[in-house]
């Protein structure tokens, strides 16, 4: 398939799924016993992209680590702006089978509603795990390339709406008091004050990132390089 229909097929499917996105709280915070943070990472090898999923599960209430699990593989996909979960999530829903707890929300790295369709990685993985979904990034993506977001004030927990066309994307959130905000954005089935909600709840002194995507984005890079050096010792023989 050529990249013309490949994009024409995914804006299908996006435009579909967007219809059934529900920002609607479907638990209560007091209720969330384990959290899974999602995030990937990449690399070349040759002329093949290969990429790492790494899922960590934290109790939400002590934060400490409940499991972890990696898979990684070949991308297939090439990439294309707005279209990131047709590469990730074979990877994602391949990590995912290999858990034996059940979270009860998934965290990504990346976005959610904060996308051209509303259908980012968060949202879109959101309809084959069937689980409530946030997108928290670190960096802010620009919808439309040209809206801006408004700085909130220093103060933890302050945000600023990103707003697109008089339609909420997402939140720009300070999770501590003078370091860099982060970005959120709802999967589905969880309203945006709910997110941030639990995104503060899930952020301890260590970073200004949510614990469980933190901890993926750290074991992805482990997972990376020794997934490299591997690679590296069988092209050596």
């Amino acid at each position: 398939m050529d990249l013309a229909k490949m994009q024409e097929e995914f804006l299908q499917q996006q435009n579909a799924l967007r219809d059934k996105i529900e920002l609607v709280d479907t638990f209560a915070i007091s209720e969330v016993k384990l959290v899974a943070g999602v995030d990937l990472a990449y690399w070349k090898e040759g002329e093949e992209e290969h990429a790492v999923c790494c899922i960590v599960i934290i109790d939400a209430t002590t934060l400490k680590i409940v499991e972890k699990k990696q898979y990684s593989g070949i991308i297939e996909v090439p990439y294309m702006p707005g279209f990131l979960a047709f590469r990730e999530l074979p990877l994602i829903l391949k990590t995912v089978a290999m858990l034996e707890a059940s979270p009860d929300v998934f965290i990504f790295d990346g976005n959610g509603y904060l996308h051209p369709r509303h259908m980012g990685i968060a949202t879109h993985a959101s309809f084959y795990l069937h689980k409530p979904t946030i997108g928290i990034a670190k960096t802010y993506f620009r919808v439309d390339q040209k809206t801006d977001y408004t700085e909130p004030e220093q103060e933890a927990g302050s945000y600023t709406d990103i707003v697109i066309g008089g339609e909420v994307y997402g939140r720009a959130l300070r999770t501590h008091k003078d370091v860099k905000p982060v970005f959120i954005s709802v999967g589905n089935y969880v309203t945006l004050d709910t997110a941030c909600a639990l995104a503060l709840q899930l952020t301890d002194k260590e970073s200004h990132i949510p614990v469980p995507t933190r901890l993926a984005d750290l074991e992805t890079h482990v997972a990376r390089d020794a997934e490299r050096l591997k690679g590296s010792e069988v092209s050596d023989c």
